[in-house]
């Protein structure tokens, strides 16, 4: 290699991998290697740039914790995180759509357990909304025990990992759906918020003069036994961002009304007084193939 050049280094280095055995792995390695290459060719990237991005790593290898993945949200903010869900989870007829995981995803002790029709409002502020539905089979057939991770933020805008004044699994559960499928939940409704701009990412936004916002939306994270876990969120249909997302995850099935309550005898049905919204969701799962 002692006579490597800007022509040859590329090949230089795929000869390396040549001898990789798992094909995935190579194939993967090889066409990372080839674009990155031919990326900083067509730029003619400085070595001040090159150095630049490497801090810019840095950072978001410092920024990441347990509560807070910087990586995820770069992904997400240049729209790799949505461009791999768009590849690879096209839902099926009757199957639910998927969206983002996104960097507050917390899986643990702090998804506190609740019962169907349980409360997840506690002593936050903010309009009171029932959350209710089935998770199904593609043509409509109840999942019993169905597992469904649920995180939101919120009144302030900020989750439970981002804000001390909360406590450990504020608006975060898990529940089990009951034998007929069905989950219920009480909680509040969410808000539109920024993404963390104290960190590189949100350095990099605002170098690039883009907005932070998201649409307010609640998580969901579904598991069963013999089904593809579904990763997805709700959104609020009337919010300001909806078609300004900072992280390309609204997708048209998600838009969900937040329908008032009118009546008692509506209320009680849900478990709750009048002053409640009501929103209604069914999950379809696809079958593992």
């Amino acid at each position: 290699m002692r006579n490597v050049t800007a022509d040859t280094i590329t090949e230089a280095v795929l000869r390396t991998i040549a001898d990789t055995t798992e094909p995935r792995l190579r194939q993967i390695m090889t066409s990372l290697i080839s674009h990155l290459h031919a990326f900083a060719r067509e730029v003619e990237l400085t070595s001040d740039e090159w150095m630049a991005a490497m801090e810019f790593l840095a950072r978001v290898g410092e920024t990441t914790q347990t509560d807070r993945n910087e990586f995820i949200l770069a992904s997400d903010t240049l729209g790799v995180s949505a461009l791999v869900d768009l590849l690879h989870n096209r839902a099926s007829d009757g199957a639910a759509t998927s969206s983002l995981l996104g960097p507050f995803y917390i899986n643990g002790e702090r998804m506190r357990s609740l019962e169907v029709g349980g409360d997840l409002i506690g002593d936050n502020e903010g309009e009171p909304v029932v959350v209710a539905g089935r998770v199904t089979t593609p043509q409509g057939a109840p999942i019993a025990g169905a597992c469904l991770e649920i995180w939101q933020n919120a009144a302030n805008g900020q989750y439970e990992s981002e804000a001390p004044e909360h406590a450990p699994g504020n608006l975060r559960c898990k529940m089990f759906t009951d034998d007929q499928g069905r989950y219920r939940f009480t909680t509040i409704k969410p808000v539109a918020y920024t993404v963390p701009y104290d960190g590189p990412v949100g350095t990099m936004l605002q170098a690039l003069g883009r907005h932070a916002w998201r649409p307010a939306h609640i998580h969901f994270r579904i598991t069963a036994v013999g089904y593809r876990p579904l990763v997805t969120e709700l959104f609020v249909a009337d919010d300001a961002y909806i078609d300004a997302d900072a992280v390309f995850g609204v997708r048209e099935p998600l838009l969900v009304d937040f329908r008032r309550i009118e009546s008692p005898q509506e209320a009680a049905a849900y478990g709750v007084t009048e002053g409640y919204a009501l929103v209604t969701y069914d999950f379809g799962l696809q079958p593992v193939a």
